[in-house]
């Protein structure tokens, strides 16, 4: 059993000042070399044009569902990989983004929401 990390002693995990790494920039440093499969051949292989198979390894485009599906079967591996790397990359920066701006509620807690999850304590309580 592998020893005890400060999270799983109940303690919150640090939050990162380092963005995680941009998907595309892993496959682009890790997957295609490791397969050792040029970019037009990965393109080929994934049914999409050279220039949006670039796009995503530079960074300027995200991984879609879609592609998600793709880059799974291509690297066997499954989508979830993919879009978990997308979710976390675009969460960290949707974070830093609201942090540095204070007229999109930087530094304050938002009010609890009175949606659905309001109406389902209410149902239970009463």
């Amino acid at each position: 059993m592998p020893p005890a990390s400060k999270q799983t002693l109940g303690r919150p995990a640090r939050r990162s000042r380092l963005p995680p790494t941009h998907p595309g920039e892993i496959l682009r440093d890790e997957v295609l070399p490791g397969l050792r499969v040029s970019v037009s051949e990965a393109a080929r292989q994934l049914r999409v044009t050279r220039q949006t198979l670039h796009r995503i390894l530079s960074g300027r485009s995200g991984i879609s569902p879609e592609m998600a599906v793709r880059l799974g079967k291509f690297c066997g591996q499954g989508p979830a990989l993919w879009l978990h790397l997308q979710y976390a990359y675009d969460l960290w920066h949707a974070q830093q983004r609201l942090r540095d701006d204070p007229r999109r509620g930087g530094g304050r807690r938002l009010p609890p929401r009175s949606g659905t999850c309001a109406l389902r304590e209410r149902r239970r309580s009463g």
